[in-house]
């Protein structure tokens, strides 16, 4: 919202129903400081968001789930209406040998746990060979203990699922596999303790849906091609994560898999470079935005041409009126000919070096004749 009123837009927000008490806010707060002429809050369910959609927009903006963002890009087809869908998807890990695992579990737990697994690019599930996997169980019960304690539920700094309906949907997904940590839950609070499942096949329940909890599969591998084609097996993901220090292994996972971005040797952190675009890929969304990108998203980039009358100008572009001849064609051709770039490569790092070079001694003079001492 923020890039679209940077590029000039009144907009529309409709924040989810599913966190009813943070719509409730946003429409407080928003008309408080914005001119609700221009910038508006509606809430409600799927019926308003139904009826809002079959307005004519000059953009739409959706993230969530893809089921949805297919609603959204129907929607807005029937207007012609470009969209940006930024959805999310099964995010992968690979872990490697090579790195120190202490290190690498703090920063991967820390991106799992994170509102307790409910954001679109948290670490989805763990690939790594039998050898990893049995000295990064206990390093992630370290972890895991340092963050929340002996409880989680008694934790302030853990968080429940958002509601009922999803509670279920993950104690469900916990049927097939080993649970190796964790596993504790309360539906009266829908809480889910930070869950690790080991022996958990790709076909299983859990390696379908994105999982948008606190419950973290560990697929064994025999290594990184392993891995890769589980990645390739499925839709394209929102982020993949790569935990190695061998460049080779990093670079085969950048050349051969295909994510709307790429963390290495961490987790979430990639979102708050304001420098990267961020957006997803295939069923994961469409464009990108943040930072610069959120206002190029919210722009239309019009070409404006303005000529004037000089006759020495109309002289010149005349072989382009009827009657044709030779000549005129050869003219013509010759004026769409691609030209050269007469500036050679790397002259615009010596033009900065002469720029600076002159800058400095023209500096140099000043002074001196200003009487002012210098060093």
């Amino acid at each position: 919202m923020v890039g679209a009123i940077t590029a000039g837009n009144c907009c529309i927000l409709k924040p989810s129903e599913l966190a009813p008490k943070c719509a409730e806010l946003m429409k407080t707060l928003i008309p408080k400081y914005l001119d609700p002429e221009c910038y508006h809050v509606i809430t409600g369910g799927p019926d308003e968001t139904i009826e809002l959609l079959k307005e004519e927009f000059d953009y739409i903006f959706y993230t969530g789930s893809t089921r949805v963002g297919q609603l959204v890009r129907e929607a807005a087809n029937k207007h012609l209406t470009p969209v940006t869908l930024e959805l999310g998807g099964k995010s992968p890990v690979y872990i490697d040998d090579t790195v120190s695992l202490d290190v690498a579990c703090r920063r991967l737990l820390w991106g799992k746990c994170i509102n307790a697994g409910q954001t679109c690019v948290a670490p989805d599930y763990l690939m790594c060979t039998k050898e990893v996997e049995e000295k990064l169980i206990p390093a992630m019960k370290k972890t895991l203990l340092e963050y929340f304690g002996e409880d989680p539920k008694n934790s302030p700094d853990f968080g429940r699922i958002l509601n009922n309906r999803h509670f279920k949907r993950l104690l469900s997904l916990t049927k097939k596999g080993t649970i190796v940590i964790g596993g504790d839950h309360e539906e009266e609070t829908n809480y889910i303790a930070p869950t690790v499942i080991t022996n958990v096949k790709p076909t299983d329940p859990i390696m379908q849906e994105e999982i948008f909890g606190p419950l973290f599969p560990v697929v064994s591998v025999d290594g990184p091609d392993d891995a890769i084609d589980i990645i390739n097996s499925k839709d394209k993901p929102l982020t993949l994560n790569v935990y190695s220090k061998k460049n080779s292994v990093v670079k085969k996972f950048l050349d051969n898999t295909s994510s709307g971005s790429v963390c290495i040797n961490d987790s979430i952190v990639n979102l708050s470079i304001d420098a990267l675009p961020f957006g997803g890929v295939g069923k994961s969304g469409i464009g990108a935005y943040h930072g610069r990108y959120s206002f190029d998203t919210f722009s239309h980039k019009k070409a404006v041409l303005v000529r004037n009358y000089a006759m020495l100008g109309e002289k010149l572009g005349e072989a382009r009126y009827p009657p044709y001849s030779p000549s005129k064609e050869k003219y013509l051709r010759r004026l769409l000919k691609k030209r050269p770039n007469i500036i050679p490569q790397h002259m615009d790092y010596v033009a900065v070096f002469v720029g600076g070079f002159l800058t400095a001694v023209i500096l140099k003079v000043i002074l001196h004749f200003a009487g002012v001492k210098y060093f």
